[in-house]
């Protein structure tokens, strides 16, 4: 029998997802099982798996070891180096990710922002990547091609506490995009958005249509320039694609968009500066009054500073605003 003691890094998840990181190899049904025969016990008793951990709460695996070794596939830190970061706390980390890097892996040979994110916390003793328990993560992603913040949990609480801050929508989050055409007016656009699976696209829709997302964002003008503007998108909901595709159907394309953009636009710019990204950026997060033990974010404007392949376009385009994020 082996006994685990829930920290307060653990606590406020639920049973059934605390021991599928555990026993990581393991499949749910088969967890679920182990529970109904009570081979899997919490505090002594009987679980069912939905039950909400608490600091010093104990779970009992009524198994062999060999048993349990065999669920449990170690994980492996193989990220070469730490994130950027912007903020951190004893319970969340503001992260600044680089266009061209995956939010979460892809493929086993990948290295992502969670990967950077797992071994800068290992390496400061702050996870263990052998243990059991919370394993640190994200709470928003960002496409491969954009770059900006991300918000990460180091534990459980400061986890839930920042997608309940975005579930509720009371973070406001902003992206500058440069655009092709003369964008001069603000405009917002709420409307719908159907995932087109085949594709990996968002398409979008002016009515309700089955198997699609209601979206809404405000664009507001920054600068122009001779053939493109600046603009800043503040997120009022937050679905894939949702600033891409919503001001490419009005008519202003995200230079370097290779799935929104336009071919022959995306080609110039390539061909001028070596432009292997789209130009979007997650550049501000403004927090709301938060209580303890998250007061530290109170007020917040964090910033990410503009990645140097986007200032040098800026430059090159002879755009410069009084509004900048930088």
């Amino acid at each position: 029998m082996r006994e685990l003691t829930v920290t307060s890094r653990d606590a406020g998840q639920r049973l059934d997802k605390y021991l599928s990181k555990y026993l990581n190899k393991a499949p749910r049904s088969l967890i679920y099982r182990m529970l109904r025969k009570k081979n899997i016990k919490l505090n002594g008793k009987k679980a069912a798996g939905p039950e909400l951990l608490a600091e010093q709460d104990r779970i009992q695996l009524f198994l062999a070891e060999e048993t349990i070794s065999g669920w449990m596939e170690p994980v492996r830190l193989t990220a070469s180096r730490y994130p950027d970061i912007l903020y951190e706390d004893d319970h969340v980390l503001l992260l600044n990710k680089p266009c061209g890097l995956l939010t979460q892996r892809a493929a086993p040979r990948d290295e992502s922002l969670v990967d950077q994110l797992l071994y800068y916390l290992a390496d400061q003793g702050q996870y263990d990547p052998g243990g059991s328990g919370y394993r640190p993560s994200v709470c928003n992603r960002l496409d491969r091609n954009t770059s900006g913040l991300v918000l990460a949990g180091k534990d459980q609480q400061g986890l839930q506490f920042l997608s309940k801050l975005l579930r509720e929508r009371r973070l406001e989050k902003y992206y500058l995009c440069l655009v092709w055409g003369s964008f001069t007016e603000p405009l917002r656009l709420r409307g719908y958005l159907k995932k087109d699976k085949k594709g990996n696209k968002a398409l979008p829709a002016d009515r309700e249509v089955p198997g699609a997302d209601f979206v809404d964002t405000e664009f507001e003008p920054v600068t122009q320039g001779g053939r493109c503007s600046l603009v800043c998108a503040r997120l009022i909901t937050g679905k894939s694609h949702q600033i891409r595709s919503q001001i490419a159907a009005a008519g202003y394309p995200i230079i370097g968009d290779p799935k929104y953009g336009d071919a022959a636009v995306n080609r110039q710019f390539r061909d001028a500066y070596g432009l292997r990204c789209q130009l979007l950026h997650a550049a501000e997060a403004v927090f709301p009054e938060c209580p303890e033990p998250f007061s530290g974010l109170s007020g917040i404007r964090m910033q990410a500073p503009m990645p140097e392949q986007f200032t040098k376009v800026l430059k090159g385009e002879n755009i410069y605003g009084e509004r900048s994020y930088q």
